[in-house]
């Protein structure tokens, strides 16, 4: 099973974030089930203010990924050119469009006369699309040809590294995950949630003293990381030591009890009480 700690990683990078017009103000907050009704239409493209548009678009990727294909079409149709295109691979993705949308991602990067910075990102957005569809060598190839064209040392860079990471730990590659990991902590040091994830390469690499002594330290630069929790949780219960992993895990309980972390938590949580024949309430 694939450690949960890769789908905290997967898209808390690149994917879903602002590309274009990265200093226009932001569009009006997202509507939810609890508060606005669905949108009947997508609302039409405000030609004079683009760069509202784009963000907008990009909200309903996360919301209402159908009426952003709406949305980003319309504006195609009246020359949106690369933002609409844009909007309209990611809302493909949110669709479960995996391969079209990380396709279209790819085609756009490789025209794309933005930065490199900006052709990086949505190659690495195309490489998690990969990953989703199950393309891990295809996701591989979009991530490395990110992480050529933008500055080494940057923050970027080390996002991408870990995007790649988790490929390679999809594809067992545990010795190359780890060497990504390695690098992307030299850029960012007191990741806790990198760290976190080395913990679960070493840990599924069958290292249990260093899987630990990262979860430790990530733990010692964040308490309250609920990736590294659980994977100290994870740790614990391999050595044995049901009560401190209890503890990790009922502390993710505590800190975010609607987090896919405290659902693992949870389950491991009721396998450890049935090994121990306990009453799980």
């Amino acid at each position: 099973m694939k450690p949960l700690i890769l789908a905290a990683v997967l898209f808390s990078t690149a994917a879903f974030a602002p590309t274009f017009a990265a200093d226009a103000p932001p569009a009006a907050a997202p509507s939810t089930p609890s508060a606005d009704p669905p949108l009947q239409f997508a609302p039409d493209p405000d030609l004079k203010n683009p760069a509202y548009t784009y963000r907008t678009c990009l909200d309903l990727t996360r919301t209402q990924p159908d009426k952003a294909i709406e949305l980003a079409g319309k504006w195609l149709g009246l020359s949106g050119g690369e933002p609409a295109r844009h909007c309209q691979a990611l809302a493909l993705v949110a669709l479960k469009e995996w391969g079209e949308g990380a396709t279209r991602l790819e085609e756009i990067a490789a025209e794309s006369r933005q930065t490199p910075g900006v052709r990086a990102n949505m190659l690495a957005q195309a490489g998690q699309a990969w990953i989703l569809a199950g393309e891990l060598p295809r996701a591989y190839a979009a991530q490395t040809t990110a992480l050529q064209i933008i500055p080494a040392g940057t923050r970027q860079q080390a996002e991408i590294l870990l995007d790649r990471a988790s490929t390679l730990v999809e594809a067992a590659e545990l010795d190359d995950a780890i060497a990504d990991i390695n690098a992307a902590l030299a850029v960012t040091p007191n990741n806790a949630e990198a760290m976190a994830f080395r913990a679960s390469a070493h840990r599924l690499k069958g290292d249990i003293d260093a899987a630990l002594s990262d979860a430790d330290a990530a733990l010692g630069f964040n308490a309250q990381n609920v990736a590294a929790l659980l994977e100290r949780g994870n740790i614990y219960r391999i050595q044995r030591r049901v009560d401190e992993a209890r503890r990790d895990w009922l502390k993710i309980l505590d800190l975010e009890p609607t987090s896919a972390e405290a659902d693992a938590a949870r389950e491991n949580i009721a396998r450890v009480d049935v090994d121990l024949g306990k009453v799980v309430k």
